[in-house]
């Protein structure tokens, strides 16, 4: 899942919490700054930088922009739930001079095999919707790109931005746009460009004309059809025979019957007619009357082929949807079945509750039971009742697990909206205040020192996707945080981390789960108290009370985890923990399901973190 955040230019707001490392560099760069060099940035010097590719960070947008002048901040945008970019960034300097240097000279540079699109940020959506100043350009030659584009455009004025449409996998699809900064560069440009040829190819310049307003008069278009499409004709009708069979309806200009290489009739063909009221009497005439030889005739308004792939994609996600819509609250889903458990013996454990409409044990190539099933009842109250009775009943020798059915992308979607939920926990005491200037929940930024240069021999220091560096471990209430210096002190000068302190376990069943800190702190010690404890049944989890069920259940899941990935042990368990208590029995006993969920679990982790340890790395290596 994917969400898209409207962002706008970040300005330079106060940096909420620096390491001690940060803060004396940063120290060493004001005390070595002009008088006056922090001063807030103007708001026309924040300039917006498109076509990024995902990789680029600021750190590399940093070493490319301070070059120009001092830059003030610097912000890659990125999606507030996968952290990944969104492709375009914004750099704002401390003056509009710096700002036009960056313009001039740093448009469509490579930026990791990419041209790079610079234009100045436009805080006002109106202004870029209006439409003023834009013209479009079709029939483009593919090797002409924006720098080109915009080459050959300048002549007429001042290009406020320049973009060639481009396809999945980078070429150019033949037009682009070019926004003038007035009605008349724009004017002048479609006057000596438009037919002109452009490596070889004659060009189309015009004004630019809203999506909305394409639409509509494609609509009107559509209204007003001569063309008409006929299929089923008998494979004897040849062109002369098809014009007279619609030519009493009006007069036609052409009627043709589409053949093969042997000239053997496809079976359609098309009639244009002089009127559109012509063409659409022969459709109410002809559509669905019988022919001599029993077919039924099919007449229509003509279509592209992008017209009809769209309303056939239309026609599939409807009946999708209401597939979906069908099934939702009554289809359950049954797991941990024995392998001797057949469709039948399914479908009458569950027929008590209800009346079934379907029942299923999935099996494998051979015929053997993959251990799950479905169960599909005739109404919600019916299913809800089956999975509030049969969840965690004993079927032969093994508790089933039953829930609700959900699609992959709905399970893949819930974890990563759990892990997004604490990540911005995680955030929240690094992040700018909700209503500061340019503030996105989960957006990094990196401020530059108030001179805009480091000193001779350091590099700058970028916080690990966008947060400021912090203590595993959350302080107790009143306390600072470790690595931190408290507000009105001064950082720690002697430059050493201060040792991580373990967090205080918390009340209720989630304080409880302390396994993974404890793991940390002794492994081995951990691993044989798990190892010496009984197994865990079904009767001894339901005896022991609420708050420490999932305590019994961490302490199991823990070192079946960190036998896969010791790395990640304690973030796994955490998730699944979020489970219900009888799949997590069954985890313990499954150890196939049990590697399946860890590898969701991996998945969604590795979305979300794979390049922290980059990042922090670079902190270290920088400090």
């Amino acid at each position: 899942m994917s969400t898209s955040p409207v962002v706008t230019p970040a300005e330079a707001v106060p940096v909420q919490q620096l390491s001690a490392e940060q803060q004396q560099q940063i120290a060493q760069a004001q005390a070595s700054a002009p008088a006056g060099s922090n001063a807030a940035p103007s708001p026309s010097a924040s300039l917006y930088v498109g076509e990024l590719d995902p990789s680029v960070t600021e750190a590399m947008l940093f070493e490319m922009f301070n070059m120009i002048g001092p830059v003030a901040s610097i912000r890659v945008c990125r999606d507030a739930v996968t952290r990944r970019s969104l492709g375009y960034a914004y750099v704002n300097f401390h003056n509009i001079v710096d700002g036009e240097r960056a313009l001039e000279s740093l448009n469509y540079t490579l930026i990791k095999g990419k041209p790079c699109r610079i234009m100045w940020s436009q805080r006002d959506p109106s202004l870029r919707k209006t439409g003023s100043g834009n013209v479009f350009i079709k029939n483009l030659d593919p090797s002409i790109d924006n720098k080109a584009l915009h080459d050959t455009f300048s002549a007429f004025g001042n290009i406020l931005s320049c973009k060639i449409a481009i396809d999945e996998n980078g070429n150019s699809k033949g037009y682009g746009f070019v926004h003038y900064e007035t009605e008349e560069a724009a004017d002048n440009a479609i006057k000596h460009v438009n037919g002109m040829l452009l490596n070889d190819k004659k060009v189309y310049v015009g004004r630019h004309v809203p999506k909305k307003e394409r639409q509509a008069k494609i609509e009107q278009y559509r209204a007003k059809f001569t063309n008409v499409y006929v299929k089923n004709l008998d494979e004897t009708v040849n062109d002369k025979q098809l014009s007279e069979m619609f030519g009493k309806y009006g007069p036609i200009t052409s009627a043709i019957v589409q053949v093969d290489e042997e000239n053997h009739s496809k079976g359609f063909g098309f009639v244009n007619f002089e009127n559109h009221e012509d063409a659409q009497k022969a459709v109410d005439a002809l559509n669905e009357t019988e022919q001599a030889d029993g077919k039924i005739l099919y007449v229509a308004r003509a279509q592209k082929k992008s017209e009809r792939e769209e309303e056939l994609r239309k026609q599939y996600e409807q009946a999708k949807l209401e597939k979906l819509a069908k099934y939702q609250g009554v289809n359950l889903y049954v797991k941990n079945l024995d392998d001797d458990l057949d469709d039948e013996k399914l479908r009458q454990e569950f027929s008590v509750y209800g009346v079934i409409t379907s029942a299923k044990v999935m099996a494998d190539e051979k015929g053997q039971s993959k251990g799950f099933g479905f169960v599909c009842f005739s109404s919600p109250d019916e299913a809800t009742k089956a999975v509030t009775e049969m969840n965690g009943r004993m079927i032969g020798a093994k508790p089933i697990y039953v829930a609700l059915a959900q699609r992959k992308e709905v399970r893949r979607s819930q974890l990563e909206a759990q892990m997004a939920q604490r990540n911005q926990m995680r955030m929240q005491q690094g992040m700018p205040m909700p209503g500061a200037p340019g503030y996105m929940p989960g957006a990094p930024m990196f401020y530059a020192p108030p001179g805009g240069f480091l000193p001779q021999g350091q590099r700058p220091v970028f916080p690990p996707n966008g947060m400021m560096p912090r203590p595993r471990w959350a302080p107790q209430q009143g306390q600072p945080m470790q690595g931190f210096a408290p507000q009105g002190f001064a950082p720690n000068s002697n430059n050493v981390r201060p040792p991580r302190q373990p967090r205080a376990p918390r009340g209720g069943a989630a304080g409880q789960r302390k396994y993974a800190n404890q793991a940390r702190q002794n492994p081995a010690a951990e691993t044989a108290e798990s190892t010496a404890a009984a197994p865990l049944t079904a009767a001894a989890l339901a005896a022991a009370p609420a708050e420490a069920q999932k305590q019994m259940l961490g302490e199991r899941l823990y070192p079946l985890i960190n036998a896969q990935q010791p790395e990640y042990a304690g973030k796994i368990t955490g998730m699944l923990l979020e489970m219900d208590n009888g799949e997590l029995l069954n985890l313990l006993e499954d150890n196939k399901a049990l590697e399946n969920k860890i590898n969701e679990a991996m998945e969604v982790l590795k979305a979300h973190m794979s390049e922290a340890p980059k990042e922090e790395e670079k902190v270290e290596a920088s400090a």
